[in-house]
């Protein structure tokens, strides 16, 4: 509702500067004044209308206020300091357009492709994983339609690299460590299945096993590695054991992740592989597409000597570029008729050139990665195979394949994209934008969204509480990082089991009387909006350390301080209801179209304590259209904080089923109705449902 408002004060200055001084501004600024008492918008207009204009600030401010004080839903205007236009709404009809869920829209054209997760599929996920899924799956919830917004059409994809060195390792684990065929390997899943382990979690421990086998013989540290390097070459050329050995056990793993994530809530439309980018070419297409466009050239000297390289700078046209690779091309055919033809070698070679095809003919991760956001966003003349892969409850997941499904999806057509990725991979992802520019694809590279973040680690208490050994030192230090490779960290089924086991424990203490299956309901929903809360409350710049006790905390910054808000509105209505029945939610806000409701809320809302929790909640779409802008989950997640606060404080000062005055206790039910109403929307895009009891 602050958003209509917002939107509709701009479109009338628009009309009033054009009308009043024949004035179109490009932007205009809308702000929120520092105290409630100001108003609830400040327009700052003035000051940059006064050179254009040559009046003073305040002069123009004054000419302003009569206009704007007809708006539909402003009180009046009042002019603050040298000129700011401080407006004051109509609390009564504000209150009345809320209660009827008016609010602006999110939403647009064109199609959105979000991909996150993307686990090596060689162990089971950890609590780094967590965080870019849990911050691609909120993403992905705000951007979606749903019964709030129009949203965008959308994809939801996690990127497989099977055929990639940490799988290969888990390969020559099996092969080199254990001995294993293919059809021993075969009979270990099958094995593993009838126990009923974990095929991740064995090859969790069977990675850290390889990781350290490499380098504990130092006379063999050389041939294990090239075992491991000729193993990766096995499984990119496929068609062999050692890649069924591969595509076996990557799959079985991939599975797992899959029931992982979908405990949280977390679920994908589309599963590329990386096997189909080899096999179906899209990299020779690529390179033959950056050539043609001049992005890449053949280095003859330096260290990258016989590569093909693209220049890491930003801006100039491809034609500088193409224009090099030409002279380095002629150089190498020996080409020297015309001693002006040869590249001028008094600048030396570009050593700080990005490698993007080795020496050796093998293609670095940037150089696939062109060609899969290529395929992204339609510009690549290839697709890949479907097949179905995982149902969901709602929705069929889809693989690629070679061949695949006659009738499928597509998902290579995107108008813009979104790669949860972290923020080791800046450099590498900035190079695939470089490349999209250089080849002339600018306005894909304008709508190429790197969501970079930190990494996890764990407070020394959390690593303790874990059985973890630490020295003096580790436990000194403000977190304790954790790697897949030496086995040291929390997998996160583990850390779910952890978190849901200690959220049954203080349910049951405190709801005895309820079934042992709604209990678990209940710790589930706790749990689970523990997590995903404290993954989301820090800015993706923020490195997390993550700690049990903090995330299942009732007071603070919490997740289940924010369900509790619902939880404690819930209740409101459930006991009103038993004390007046027919008195819901919906007859709360139904009730504030009446002369009564219009009356009380012109006398009680002046009281800025309950017009801060109307105003507060009003915000919800201005918080979601700023945090999908700045592709920050955390504004969203800090927004429902707020509101929760602000709830709670409503509910401790107004002893709502105590009030004796009818008009007054209807017009409180409706300010609760409305705060749960936005608060329970709010937990619903960070993927959190609030219990029924806590």
């Amino acid at each position: 509702m602050y958003r209509t408002l917002q939107q509709n004060l701009l479109e009338r200055i628009q009309q009033i500067l054009r009308a009043k001084y024949d004035v179109e501004l490009a932007t205009l600024a809308v702000e929120q004044p520092p105290k409630i008492e100001f108003g609830e918008l400040a327009l700052p207009i003035a000051f940059e209308l006064a050179k254009r204009l040559k009046k003073a600030p305040r002069v123009i401010a004054a000419e302003l206020q009569a206009e704007l004080e007809s708006l539909d839903g402003v009180a009046r205007v009042e002019i603050a300091g040298a000129g700011y236009l401080n407006i004051k709404l109509d609390r009564a009809a504000f209150s009345l357009r809320m209660s009827k869920d008016e609010h602006a829209d999110v939403g647009g054209a064109g199609f959105r492709l979000v991909e996150h997760t993307s686990i090596n599929p060689n162990k089971a996920a950890h609590v780094g994983h967590l965080r870019n899924a849990i911050l691609g799956d909120t993403f992905q919830r705000m951007l979606r339609k749903d019964s709030f917004k129009s949203g965008y059409a959308l994809g939801v994809q996690n990127y497989i690299d099977n055929t990639g060195v940490q799988v290969a390792d888990v390969v020559v684990g099996l092969t080199a460590l254990e001995g294993k065929n293919l059809a021993s390997v075969q009979e270990l899943m099958a094995e593993l299945t009838a126990k009923g382990e974990r095929v991740d979690y064995y090859c969790w421990d069977l990675y850290a096993r390889v990781s350290k086998w490499y380098e504990e013989d130092a006379e063999q540290v050389a041939a294990r590695k090239k075992l491991r390097l000729d193993t990766l070459h096995e499984l990119e050329h496929g068609g062999n054991e050692t890649s069924e050995i591969a595509e076996l056990v990557a799959t079985a793993v991939l599975k797992r992740h899959l029931e992982t994530m979908q405990r949280l809530g977390i679920e994908y439309d589309f599963l590329p592989r990386e096997s189909e980018i080899l096999h179906l070419k899209f990299w020779e297409t690529a390179f033959a597409l950056m050539k043609e466009r001049g992005v890449l050239y053949l280095e003859t000297e330096g260290k990258n000597k016989g590569c093909w390289v693209m220049k890491r700078a930003t801006g100039g046209p491809a034609a500088v570029v193409a224009e090099k690779e030409s002279e380095v091309l002629r150089s190498a055919q020996n080409d020297t008729s015309k001693k002006d033809d040869a590249p001028d070698s008094s600048s030396g070679p570009d050593e700080d050139a990005k490698i993007i095809v080795r020496s050796n003919g093998t293609v670095t991760y940037v150089g696939k990665d062109i060609a899969y956001h290529l395929w992204k966003f339609g510009l690549l003349g290839k697709d890949f195979g479907y097949a179905k892969f995982h149902q969901y409850p709602e929705h069929m997941c889809w693989i690629s394949t070679m061949d695949g499904e006659e009738e499928h999806p597509f998902f290579g057509k995107a108008d813009a994209i979104y790669n949860v990725i972290d923020s080791r991979q800046n450099d590498p992802q900035n190079n695939v934008r470089l490349a999209l520019q250089g080849m002339g694809y600018t306005e894909a590279a304008d709508h190429y969204t790197h969501l970079n973040y930190e990494m996890v680690a764990l407070t020394p208490r959390c690593a303790a509480e874990l059985g973890y050994a630490m020295s003096e030192e580790d436990k000194a230090r403000p977190y304790i990082e954790v790697s897949g490779r030496k086995g040291f960290g929390v997998k996160a089924d583990d850390l779910l089991d952890r978190l849901i086991a200690a959220a049954l424990s203080e349910v049951s203490t405190r709801n005895a009387e309820m079934p042992a299956a709604v209990q678990l309901e209940t710790a589930m929903r706790i749990a689970i909006g523990a997590l995903r809360y404290f993954m989301l409350k820090y800015t993706r710049n923020s490195l997390i350390a993550f700690d049990f006790r903090d995330a299942l905390s009732f007071e603070g910054e919490t997740g289940p301080y924010v369900q509790y808000a619902v939880v404690r509105a819930a209740n409101v209505f459930r006991k009103i209801s038993e004390r007046k029945p027919g008195v819901t939610e919906a007859s709360a806000l139904a009730w504030m179209d009446s002369d009564a409701a219009r009356a009380t809320a012109a006398k009680e809302l002046d009281t800025d304590g309950l017009w801060e929790l109307w105003l507060t909640a009003a915000k919800l779409s201005l918080v979601l259209e700023q945090s999908i802008a700045a592709a920050e989950p955390a504004y969203l997640a800090k927004y429902a904080f707020q509101l929760a606060q602000q709830f709670n404080n409503f509910y401790h000062r107004y002893h709502i089923l105590n009030e004796t005055d009818e008009e007054r206790q209807m017009l409180l039910l409706a300010s609760a109705a409305v705060a749960k109403r936005e608060l329970t929307r709010a937990l619903g895009w960070l993927g959190i449902k609030a219990p029924d009891v806590m």
